[in-house]
């Protein structure tokens, strides 16, 4: 230790910076002259020779050590039952301490803020920091400054009394949240709602939470919860009134068919603009949300990106996402861990979240033993180094002081903090549910335990100053009061709301209808953009240096176009971004590998060769106003599509798309996709423009790269709710991609787009099918010259029209016409239905790459019923394609051969 003294005089900079905050502790107490600090006279333990005892000044060091680093393990935090022993090792036999010593007088206390002083200051400070009604953990973090942020707030301010306005505020929220539920429980006995009964101190720490927040920039929280305790936020968090909430229960209000088919009354979002105690207003949002727990949180981040993006330019200080867990999801969902990954990453990026984790130590009737493997639900926390507070729900001050902190950590680091509020659940997972079946020691303990708001208030009456004591007693009456009034129906007024630019946005949105999709709207652009985009495009700045490979790639795209006046599907996608962004849309793309594409096709963005530089080829169109946002995702689809999908639920002025690596594995995703995607505007109201491309098409590349399960999506669509098309050339993706802002509405677009004939000729398209026209839902075939001579025709949708068609020019058959279903759904049929009419004398056939089991055809059978015809195809399989590339070519020619045999 002497060594370590000896350098630290050297070069202060040289040692750890806890010892060197230890020393520098030390020279002060003894700088202060003859032994004194702080005015008064202390003697520093000394050794046998009348100097400092190193040894027990280190053990002291290493005590304030444990404490910090361990004392969460030891802290009060279950106000139900007696914690399990951790093994947190920090009592003072460990340190080499007895009880003789804890009279004798340390420097390490100037550590901690009390100057030189008895080891048993030391310890009574440090047990009401780190092991009281709160435990923090935050020894993993190696950012000094956030902890030097965290040890200050816990060893200099967290003791400190709060205001007698704070109690009353505290105990206000605790009313209301208490209130709120006896309010149900009377009201609507036995009626479902998932209660907060057990955890009401959610109610104040949200609104600390918030009016912390707003003194601190904030000016919007976007909030995602699930289902307990939604109701309760949704009143005394949000402003939503008693009569908007319980209309819902006695099924008042009559479901407008046109308007959704709606969703229980615990998943639905809402908005809302408060007046805070500071005199500042806020936006505040609950996103809706299914029963999939935490299958929000993505969708929550994406929301806030995007707002933070067209409402703030990018401020994230603006804008604080808050997410509400429960202990056994947090700790059992693994989006949770996508989530947490994506908080530092460029594309990502929010600001930090509030983590606030309502933790009633029960997963429905699972006990938290048999729920995780870590000490913590919160355990993840370390792995982006999050600080977590746990904390009593039982003790609101405490509680309120972690919010607070947590508030203020956000905003000053812009990172992650969560806050791990043990409470318990009063009934059981919902309120028909007898929790004693499963749990019925726990249950005989909670019974007896009075909630948080009478605990509060005792605890005021009892060990308060007079004016607390009167202010409790004053609230006490008030709550009474407050509950007869709602009971008695008192009527409550509306919030006032003034709607935020992309909400008006959305506003001069409509629902699609029927008529909308006879045919597309004209997205064509003119020449001079054509040709403005298209040069941006294949040029880069003088000081950037792309690969050779690269240069020749774009050389080839211009001596296309300037040869014969053509792009293929890579440009024709570029174009259409190009386009919006022209006309001062925005544009965000996300997904593993997007920037130069899966398939080496996209080239969206550049690197220099010698530099590694970056340089985006849609940067530099001459009068663009819109931004392009792409990042290469990591590697996730689940966290990356909820994201993605919440990014396009806050924006309808962008074009926001994710595209898988492979379109197999969108069903990573699949929660996002059946909850939110096809169902969000039936459940919600939510109309949503997201954009999903799934590379799909039999290549002979085995099971897991083949087949974007076409069928799973067809089998979802219904009542107009998203849009599926299976493109084959590059100027219908350019208004397929257009039409998506283009509508009057805004409908999930999936689209089943190439792999190998990323490059096909076939599908490069001539300037004027950009520069005229609207999207093509049909392509006829025009190889036929004379309709009466067709016999058969085929219709087919994506990659198999080219196999079909070079058969077709091959063998001259012009007995056989190839009709491209280009969009599934919503199926054209007036369209179908007029070639079938053409093409009178001819027999029908739906020709597909998947088994039969698979792919359009069992959507189409079940929808087209106007038109007669036969079905060709692989035959069913349980595995979506085979994994030898011999049997793959067999089964293909086998196709091809059967539908050129009539």
């Amino acid at each position: 230790i002497e060594g370590l003294y000896n350098d630290y005089l050297s070069n202060p900079e040289s040692v750890d910076p806890e010892l060197k905050k230890f020393f520098e502790g030390f020279d002060f107490a003894m700088s202060q002259g003859n032994g004194t600090a702080n005015g008064t006279a202390v003697s520093a333990h000394a050794g046998a020779d009348g100097s400092t005892d190193w040894k027990k000044e280190v053990a002291a060091y290493r005590l304030i050590l444990g404490y910090r680093n361990k004392g969460h393990l030891v802290a009060l935090t279950n106000p139900i039952r007696t914690r399990k022993d951790r093994g947190a090792n920090i009592d003072l036999s460990f340190y080499g301490f007895t009880e003789a010593d804890l009279d004798k007088t340390f420097n390490a206390g100037n550590m901690i803020g009390l100057g030189v002083t008895t080891l048993r200051n030391i310890v009574n400070h440090l047990q009401k920091c780190y092991a009281s009604h709160v435990g923090i953990e935050f020894k993993y973090i190696s950012d000094q400054k956030k902890i030097d942020f965290l040890t200050n707030e816990m060893e200099k301010n967290f003791t400190s009394p709060i205001s007698l306005e704070k109690k009353e505020r505290i105990l206000e929220k605790l009313n209301q949240g208490v209130m709120f539920e006896k309010f149900l429980h009377t009201k609507y006995i036995g009626q479902k709602r998932f209660s907060l009964e057990g955890g009401e101190t959610t109610i104040p720490a949200l609104d600390a939470i918030i009016n912390t927040a707003t003194e601190h920039g904030v000016q919007e929280v976007v909030i995602g919860m699930a289902h307990r305790g939604r109701l309760n936020v949704l009143a005394n968090i949000m402003g939503k009134t008693y009569e908007e909430i319980f209309s819902e229960f006695e099924a008042k209000i009559l479901p407008d068919q046109t308007m959704g088919s709606g969703d229980v009354k615990y998943h639905k979002g809402f908005s809302s603009e408060m007046s805070m105690p500071s005199g500042k207003n806020i936006y505040l949002k609950l996103c809706p949300n299914p029963s999939h727990l935490e299958a929000v949180d993505p969708v929550v981040v994406g929301f806030a990106r995007a707002k933070a993006d067209v409402l703030y330019n990018s401020d994230y200080d603006k804008i604080l996402p808050i997410l509400i867990h429960g202990d056994a999801s947090i700790a059992g969902q693994g989006i949770v861990y996508e989530v947490l990954q994506m908080s530092g990453l460029e594309g990502y990026y929010t600001g930090g979240t509030i983590h606030f984790v309502i933790n009633n130590q029960i997963g429905f009737t699972t006990d938290f033993d048999d729920a995780r493997t870590g000490d913590y639900c919160t355990s993840i926390a370390a792995m982006v180094q999050a600080p977590v507070l746990h904390v009593n729900g039982d003790d609101p001050e405490a509680v309120v002081k972690c919010v607070e902190i947590a508030t203020r950590y956000r905003q000053e680091f812009n990172s992650d903090i969560f806050i791990d509020m043990v409470c318990y659940r009063r009934h059981g997972h919902n309120e028909g549910d007898d929790p004693k079946f499963t749990q019925p020691k726990l249950y005989a303990l909670i019974d007896k335990h009075a909630n948080p708001r009478e605990v509060y208030t005792n605890y005021l009456i009892e060990n308060g100053e007079k004016d607390a004591k009167e202010m409790a007693m004053g609230m006490e009456k008030k709550f009474w009061a407050d509950l007869q009034e709602r009971l008695d129906e008192i009527k409550q007024n509306p919030l006032p709301y003034r709607f935020q630019q992309p909400e008006i946005a959305w506003r001069s949105l409509r629902k699609a209808t029927e008529a909308d999709f006879k045919s597309s709207p004209a997205t064509a652009i003119n020449a001079d953009d054509f040709k403005k985009i298209f040069d941006a495009l294949m040029i880069w700045p003088d000081d950037f240096k792309p690969l050779k490979k690269i240069e020749k790639i774009l050389q080839d795209k211009v001596k296309l176009y300037k040869e014969e006046g053509k792009l293929d599907w890579a440009t024709g996608e570029l174009l259409a971004y190009g386009s919006l962004l022209l006309e001062g849309k925005d544009v965000r793309m996300s997904g593993q590998d997007i920037r130069r594409g899966t398939f080496s096709h996209r080239h969206a963005v550049l690197r220099d060769e010698e530099s590694d530089k970056a340089y985006s080829r849609l940067s530099n169109i001459p009068g663009a106003k819109g931004k392009l946002r792409i990042f290469n995702s990591f590697l996730s689809e689940f966290g990356v599509l909820g994201f993605e999908y919440g990014y396009a639920m806050a924006n309808p002025d962008a074009l926001v798309i994710w595209e898988a690596q492979f379109g197999d594995f969108a069903n990573s995703a699949q929660i996002t996709i059946d909850q939110f995607i096809s169902a969000g505007e039936q459940k919600w109201n939510r109309m949503n423009g997201v954009t999903m491309m799934l590379p799909h098409g039999y290549e002979g590349q085995g099971p897991e790269h083949s087949s974007a399960r076409m069928e799973r999506f067809l089998q979802m669509c219904a009542e107009l709710n998203m849009v599926c098309v299976n493109i084959t050339t590059a100027a219908n993706l350019f208004h397929a991609l257009r039409r998506q802002i283009a509508w009057p509405f805004r409908k999930p677009l999936i689209i089943f787009s190439p792999k190998a004939n990323l490059r096909h000729p076939g599908t490069y398209s001539r300037e004027e099918e950009f520069t005229s026209g609207q999207f093509k839902e049909v392509i006829d075939d025009a190889f036929i010259e004379n309709a009466e001579e067709v016999k058969t025709v085929l219709f087919c949708s994506g990659k198999i029209y080219y196999d079909l068609a070079e058969r077709q020019a091959k063998d001259n058959r012009k007995d056989i016409a190839i009709v491209r279903l280009e969009q599934i759904y919503p199926l054209p049929v007036d369209q179908l239905e007029a070639l079938y009419n053409k093409y009178s004398k001819s027999t029908w056939f739906w020709v597909q790459e998947e088994p039969l089991n698979m792919g359009a055809a069992s959507f189409l059978q079940m929808n087209l019923k106007s038109i007669n015809y036969g079905v060709i195809s692989r035959q069913p399989s349980a595995a979506t394609a085979t994994g030898y590339a011999k049997v793959h070519a067999q089964e293909q020619a086998e196709i091809i051969d059967t539908a050129f045999s009539f």
